[in-house]
């Protein structure tokens, strides 16, 4: 499927606008797979058009390290920002992201990210954007003091509810289902009139749990999860309040059984 979309909307600076067209050029012609995310694919599923500083490249952790050589022996300089998530290549001042993972490891890019792409026109190139589900799940984390995308969520599920594989979502949030509940009770809030674009069978499933959670006694490792949403946000869980991280130990609490 293809999408109209007038990347000019963006007015980037002339000579940012020639490094993303040479930057989807040289991506297509690689060979190697990739998508485009973030602002780009928001826009083009839900019409709101807004500024943006780069491109956000989505491809799987195997490929990224192919991207980065591709474009560094083109002469484009290329840093790998942190292993787990993200990468650049640089002309200058100008960058993309190459992105492989969200940055708290929740969701890889696999080859089911691959499924379902519409495709756009954006600065003068044929590019393939990530799907209305893997855009929902790509924007579930991002909470941090600077930055929440839950109105991205909210308007893609808006848009595009009938484009959603549910099912799938479900299985990318199974460890992290009170996140999706979240959204799903924040758009529910938003959009009183539209809750019925929710799948029942989806909201049924996620409060039976939370149901079934209430009269469960807590865990004995005291955890933090606030990282996953913003690691500084959340610090001084870790530090100072005894909590564990998302990984490795932290500390064991005695609760007394519920009667």
């Amino acid at each position: 499927m293809s999408q109209a979309y007038d990347a000019s909307a963006f007015e980037p600076p002339p000579d940012a606008e020639a490094f993303y067209a040479e930057s989807l050029r040289l991506l297509t012609e690689s060979g190697i797979g990739f998508l485009l995310s973030g602002t780009y694919a928001v826009c083009a599923y839900t019409g709101i058009v807004r500024p943006t500083k780069d491109l956000d490249v989505f491809c799987k952790a195997g490929d990224f390290p192919k991207i980065l050589a591709y474009f560094q022996a083109r002469g484009y300089r290329t840093e790998v920002e942190d292993e787990r998530w993200i990468a650049k290549v640089w002309q200058d001042n100008r960058f993309f992201d190459v992105i492989f993972a969200m940055s708290n490891g929740a969701a890889p890019v696999t080859d089911a990210w691959f499924e379902d792409n519409d495709t756009i026109e954006v600065y003068g190139a044929t590019a393939r954007i990530t799907s209305p589900t893997e855009l929902v799940v790509s924007k579930m984390f991002i909470q941090d003091r600077y930055r929440y995308d839950g109105a991205d969520v909210a308007h893609v599920i808006l848009r595009q509810h009938d484009r959603i594989d549910w099912k799938r979502l479900l299985a990318y949030m199974e460890p992290y289902w009170e996140v999706l509940l979240i959204h799903l009770l924040n758009f529910r809030f938003i959009y009183p009139t539209e809750r019925n674009v929710i799948p029942a069978w989806v909201m049924t499933e996620l409060t039976e749990r939370l149901s079934a959670q209430i009269e469960l006694p807590p865990a004995r490792i005291k955890v933090c999860r606030g990282r996953m949403f913003s690691p500084r946000d959340y610090l001084v869980d870790i530090t100072d309040f005894g909590f564990a991280d998302v990984v490795g130990k932290g500390l064991e609490e005695r609760h007394e059984p519920i009667a």
